[in-house]
Parts: C-alpha cells; sequence; structure tokens
C-alpha cells in the first residue's frame, strides 16, 4: 500500500500560480467574488505564500505553495465531531461532504490553514460550466473543503494499472499541480517506496516540513533555496 507525499523545490518555484490555476480548474474550486475574498473568505486548495525578506523593492521574495499537507497525525482528523475528516490506509486526509455539518472546529484546529468552509452555493456562469471536471463532485453550500491530492487521479492511475494487469510504478500519478507546473518544481509519488523518486528527495539535506515540531507529520516536504550539495 502506498502512503502518498509531494515534494516542491523552493529553487524552481518561479511564483507563476500555474499550480494554483490548475488546481482549480482540475477541482471545481468555486470563485467567490472580490468581496468575500476581501473578507478572506477566498478558498485555495493549492495557495501560494509570498514571503519578502525586506520592505524595499529590491528584497529577495520567496514563494511557498501550499497544499493541504495531508499529515500522518492529522489534527483536524482528532477533533471532527462527526468523523467528516477522516486518513485512509494511504496516508490521504479525506472528506466526506455529505456528513460535514460546518462547525469547522477542523479549520481552527489545522495549524496550515489549508482548509476552507464554503459559505455560498457554488456557482458559475453558463461558458464556464461545461469546462467543470466530471471526476470531482460539486461542494455544496456549507462545508470545509480541502487539497485532495487529486485523488481522483490516483484512483484511476489504479484502475489503469489493474486492466494492464501490474502494480503502480513510480509516476504513474500525477496531481494536476505538478503536471502544470513549468519549472517542474512538484514532485509526486510514494514516501514508502525508496526508489521512488519524492522518497529519495525526501531524504535530501535541503529537506524540511512545515511546523515538524508540532507533531503533525506532514507528507508535503519542501527543499530549501539555493543548497546544491546534498
Amino acid at each position: 500500500m502506498a502512503r502518498w507525499g509531494m515534494v516542491i523545490d523552493l529553487d524552481r518555484c518561479t511564483g507563476c500560480q500555474a499550480c494554483v490555476v490548475a488546481c482549480r480548474q482540475e477541482n471545481n474550486i468555486p470563485e467567490v467574488g472580490p468581496e468575500q475574498a476581501a473578507m478572506g473568505r477566498g478558498i485555495y486548495w493549492m495557495q501560494l505564500i509570498e514571503e519578502k525578506e525586506a520592505a524595499h523593492e529590491d528584497a529577495h521574495i520567496a514563494y511557498l505553495p501550499r497544499p493541504c499537507m495531508h499529515c500522518d497525525n492529522p489534527l483536524c482528523v482528532k477533533v471532527c465531531p462527526v468523523g467528516a475528516t477522516y486518513k485512509n490506509s494511504e496516508g490521504l486526509v479525506g472528506q466526506v461532504y455529505a456528513r460535514c455539518i460546518g462547525c469547522r472546529y477542523c479549520t481552527t484546529a489545522c495549524p496550515y490553514t489549508a482548509r476552507y468552509f464554503n459559505w455560498y452555493k457554488p456557482e458559475w456562469k453558463p461558458e464556464e460550466k461545461k469546462y467543470l471536471s466530471p471526476d470531482v463532485s460539486l461542494r455544496p453550500k456549507g462545508v470545509v473543503e480541502k487539497c485532495s491530492f487529486c485523488v481522483h487521479r490516483i484512483r484511476k492511475a489504479r484502475r489503469k494499472a489493474k486492466d494492464e494487469n501490474r502494480e503502480l510504478v513510480d509516476g504513474d500519478v500525477v496531481p494536476a499541480c505538478g503536471e502544470t507546473c513549468p519549472s517542474k518544481a512538484i514532485f509526486f509519488g510514494d514516501l514508502d517506496d525508496p526508489n521512488s523518486e519524492v522518497s529519495k528527495l525526501a531524504k535530501s539535506r535541503r529537506a524540511f516540513r512545515l511546523e515538524d515540531h508540532l507533531g503533525t507529520g506532514p507528507k508535503v516536504i519542501y527543499l530549501r533555496e539555493g543548497e546544491w550539495s546534498e
């Protein structure tokens, strides 16, 4: 059984936000409008966080793409009173939208602010509706949603491998963010496979995890900028 994880090389990230757009299109993420966005109600399954070293215009700018961390010890799962969020056997932290009561305990518990409450019924313009993905459900008003590591792509890859009478191999599953990234900064695969690219990169001297001291065990690993020697 796989333990899915992601490695993001910050030295390669250019801040183009292609991953953000691809994630939004792939997963039918609704727009909330400028007024709701100003209230902090934007929905980003993948969010690009910008950090400046100083206030002046010549300051170095760092970019941090932030999906759900799919923690090995997810705090969000511990606080959900109805079991609407859970961790499966492959380490994915999933959502059962039909079970969610919108109490938002999980959004408060998540130290990565990677969960979003859907305040209004999602709506799309007529010309946008024909581009909605049939592989991803449309979430109703009043539920919490987040990055799923493109779990539908994982299922598709597994079915294809089964039809071809073989096991999944490294590279069979590529999430939308990783496929679209022009600088190839995003890697995805089985962290428990010692031969997978993500497993090897996760052991790099450049590797770190966000807020790892909290004991959440995030399965998104970052590679520091500017450190090439291993």
